[in-house]
């Protein structure tokens, strides 16, 4: 099971624990274009693939949070709920929600890859 940060084309990372539980956060890129982080809500449960798992607020907007797997949301980080501004700082360190039961074998993206395809945005 990989431990680096894979990443979806929505800007979210994966971290897995194990084959079917995985840490979900913000990709920093995604983090840089919403600027200062001032609110987040995660009010899913079951999700699947690209399901709106809630909303993260900054000073430029409010965007939609998508999950980038498939299964059961089992906590969210109260660090962030409480700070926001954590993930600014080091968003590819801090996760948002942890998801378990993951079904789905969705094909998510390395580093090299991701960096490409945002250079293609």
């Amino acid at each position: 099971m990989e431990k680096q940060l894979l990443y979806s084309e929505s800007h979210e990372w994966v971290k897995w624990i194990n084959e079917s539980e995985a840490f979900v956060g913000l990709s920093e890129y995604a983090a840089s274009q919403l600027g200062d982080i001032v609110y987040v809500n995660i009010d899913a449960d079951e999700v699947s693939l690209k399901d709106v798992l809630g909303d993260i607020e900054s000073v430029k907007a409010v965007s939609d949070f998508y999950s980038p797997l498939e299964g059961t949301v089992v906590e969210v980080n109260q660090e962030i709920i409480d700070n926001p501004a954590l993930i600014n700082e080091d968003s590819e360190n801090t996760w948002i929600c942890k998801i378990a039961n993951v079904t789905n074998n969705v094909k998510l993206l390395s580093k090299e890859e991701y960096d490409a395809f945002i250079k293609e945005q």
